[in-house]
């Protein structure tokens, strides 16, 4: 499913969900903030012992496929609630990081090829 990702529907939906089940009052930056490390940690156990062969393999397998899904959903779901809260415009956010990580890490230069070839001024004579 390749569908646009509408940010502020998701942070509605979440908020509602928090609110039906009155758990505004634990959805402080600090209470999220550690929700959210707990569930990249729980993200991070799937791989853990995984070579870097198999962990790119990882979404073949259809049980562990679910449990990555489910905990990158968990990681998501933390990160737009912090982001709610703390009234961060999650994409403006990663934008404006990519932005200066292009100035900080700018890519390198395209090697050129080494010019050992003679050009049409050079002159040959043979004398």
């Amino acid at each position: 499913m390749n569908q646009e990702l509408d940010v502020p529907a998701l942070q509605r939906r979440l908020a509602a969900f928090a609110a039906a089940r009155d758990w505004q009052p634990y959805h402080t930056p600090k209470n999220l903030a550690a929700a959210l490390s707990v569930e990249a940690s729980e993200l991070l156990e799937i791989f853990q012992w995984l070579t870097p062969e198999q962990s790119a393999r990882v979404m073949a397998d259809p049980d562990t496929a679910h449990r990555v899904s489910d905990e990158v959903a968990d990681v998501l779901a933390y990160l737009l609630q912090l982001c709610d809260v703390l009234g961060i415009d999650a994409l403006a956010a990663l934008a404006a990081k990519i932005d200066r990580n292009e100035l900080r890490f700018p890519a390198p230069e395209p090697l050129k090829p080494p010019n050992n070839s003679p050009t049409n001024t050079e002159s040959h004579s043979s004398e």
